[in-house]
């Protein structure tokens, strides 16, 4: 619970952001009707449960029951106190709202320490960029990028510099600013001569390509040697550290986010060359993996914006490789996948160089191919068929793939393509792709029930009478809070009667002597019991009639007094069978008119 916030400033910030915008961030959202869904980011699902609503300002998923504002939700999606969302938020929408973490005391010595790093690389990202633009030691290196193709405006965009190729040019500039060198060294700038312990550039003689976070802060970069005949390593990227992590960072992400949002697809590219070369021809919803394989970390990133992948790495023999393992890595991870591969082995910089941007563009409007048909492309560069031997070897690789992956419509269309490619009859390759089948669901032992657990997970949560009177008369007491008086049920502490609901209300009046005027926002955000939260967003879910509110809370408090009437009953008739048995017949006679009595005043209820 935040102590060091005041109520108005809370307010300010959580009115001035839409929350629509910041769950958009985190999950692809579709608008059905008044709400917003999407799939859940805390379980996993593959029906969309997960809905937003605008105009109440708050989340809730139908599946797992996670619920609660803007603030709740980046608290829980990012580990975030109250105080670092508060903070986040402020400076999202511009409000200087700067409120120290009580609660994380080493955090703020943690992003300090981030932050000059982060400070350190935008200079080195400025003043590389500047040699290339304004100096005449940048003229090869920008008269090299213009022959590729690359003109000032790209160069600007995506801040490309060049670094002087002398061992200390940097070095020197961050030390005049004061910046630690030790630290400097740790987060990848500079390099420590052990011999002497001086410490010179890590980047020299080299194009310098930023690489940004989600955010757009400089936290890396690569280098690209100008001679590729050169010794050195084409490419020099900046070492691991606690500020940039390869697994976790996609190439201009924070530059393709809205048009990946726009377009509701993503390309995937290798180098930073390809990024520039996608965007140069028009195509802005790229990103890179700098040469890395696809991680789970770069899915889960982009199946927040969206669920629509393809692939286009280089078309030579490791660029299929790259193709295929992001295949696999994005196996039952319920996306759309498709690959591009560029003719001749080029790859996207290559060939806009040689076809122009049209080309490009048109390829990737065109020329999708499904995961099966660029597995047969696979299987099939290098072979010879006019050898018999590599004949066979492809069919067998085609149908023990078909026969993993496919559904019964693509094993039918892809069947025939086989069939037609190598001249075999189709109903001997169905004969035995079929044998194929066979032997795999022989060997695969998946309990038939497994099926029944995920359909389990969605299960709407079903009401009786009782409890929907309880989570019903919740929600009236949460959008009014005088019904607790003008209604007389603040004296009456056991109106509820399930042991969730009545910690719920009893949560809810401890509330209400602070906030007497109500604040369902500010209910979740001080309501740190994850199983209470849950009650409250069900309730506020209910669909209820605000023109009929005092009817339906009478209507309810009825239902409710009828419940405790009725378990009475049939506690007074137990323990009369019990005083029967123990041969007490007077108490038994007693307990059994009482009981006949209450049953008698249920139709007054």
């Amino acid at each position: 619970m935040a102590k060091h916030v005041d109520d108005e400033v809370i307010e300010q910030v959580r009115s001035s952001v839409d929350i629509v915008d910041v769950v958009g961030e985190y999950v692809q959202l579709t608008k059905r009707g008044r709400n917003y869904f999407g799939l859940c980011p805390f379980h996993g699902e593959q029906t969309p449960s997960f809905s937003v609503a605008q105009e109440k300002q708050i989340f809730h998923c139908f599946g797992c029951g996670a619920g609660g504002n803007v603030i709740t939700f980046l608290m829980d999606i990012e580990g975030l106190s109250f105080q670092q969302t508060i903070n986040r938020l402020a400076e999202r929408v511009g409000i200087d709202v700067q409120i120290e973490d009580s609660g994380a005391a080493r955090e703020p010595v943690k992003n300090s320490a981030h932050e000059k790093w982060k400070a350190a690389h935008t200079f080195a990202a400025s003043y590389y960029h500047h040699l290339l633009l304004n100096t005449v030691e940048g003229e090869q290196a920008l008269a090299y990028l213009h022959e590729r193709g690359i003109d000032e405006e790209t160069i600007k965009k995506f801040q490309i510099g060049w670094s002087l190729p002398g061992w200390d040019n940097l070095t020197s500039l961050l030390k005049q600013r004061d910046y630690n060198l030790s630290d400097m060294e740790a987060c990848g700038l500079v390099v420590r001569q052990e011999q002497n312990e001086r410490y010179f550039d890590r980047f020299r003689g080299r194009i310098m390509f930023p690489i940004m976070d989600e955010k757009g802060q400089v936290i890396a970069f690569s280098g690209r040697i100008l001679n590729s005949d050169a010794d050195e390593a084409k490419y020099l990227n900046s070492p691991e550290s606690e500020l940039f992590q390869k697994n976790d960072v996609l190439y201009n992400l924070h530059n393709a986010r809205m048009s990946i949002r726009l377009k509701k697809q993503v390309i995937l590219a290798e180098g930073f060359l390809d990024v520039i070369a996608f965007t140069r021809s028009g195509i802005d919803h790229v990103v890179g993996t700098m040469g890395t394989a696809l991680t789970q970390n770069h899915i889960t990133r982009l199946k927040r914006l969206s669920t629509n992948f393809v692939f286009c790495f280089d078309g030579d023999k490791a660029g299929f490789e790259a193709t295929k393992k992001a295949f696999a890595a994005t196996e039952a991870k319920q996306v759309q996948r498709t690959a591009i591969v560029l003719p001749d082995q080029k790859d996207p910089d290559d060939f806009v160089r040689t076809n122009g941007k049209d080309a490009l563009t048109k390829i990737v409007e065109e020329n999708g191919l499904s995961e099966m048909a660029f597995t047969m492309l696979y299987f099939r560069k290098g072979l010879n068929f006019q050898n018999d031997t590599d004949v066979l070897r492809y069919t067998e690789n085609v149908l023990e793939a078909l026969a993993k992956f496919s559904s019964p419509i693509e094993q039918s269309y892809y069947t025939k393509q086989l069939a037609d490619e190598v001249g075999i009859d189709q109903s001997v390759i169905e004969q035995q792709l079929r044998k194929l089948l066979a032997k795999r669901a022989r060997s695969e032992q998946t309990p038939r029930e497994a099926p029944q657990v995920v359909k389990q997970e969605r299960k709407t949560q079903k009401l009786d009478a009782t409890s929907r009177a309880e989570y019903l008369l919740l929600a009236h007491l949460l959008d009014d809070p005088t019904a607790l008086r003008s209604l007389g049920i603040e004296e009456d502490m056991e109106v509820f009667v399930h042991d969730e609901l009545v910690e719920a209300f009893i949560h809810l009046l401890a509330f209400y002597e602070n906030y007497p005027q109500g604040d369902f926002q500010r209910l979740l955000e001080v309501t740190e019991n994850a199983e209470l939260k849950r009650v409250y967003m069900f309730a506020t879910m209910l669909e209820k009639d605000p023109e009929s509110s005092k009817k339906e809370i009478e209507d309810s408090m009825r239902q409710l007094r009828k419940y405790r009437v009725e378990k009475r009953i049939e506690h007074l008739m137990h323990e009369s069978k019990v005083a029967e048995k123990l041969s007490d017949y007077t108490k038994a006679l007693d307990l059994a008119k009482q009981a006949i009595e209450l049953k008698r005043t249920l139709h007054k209820i």
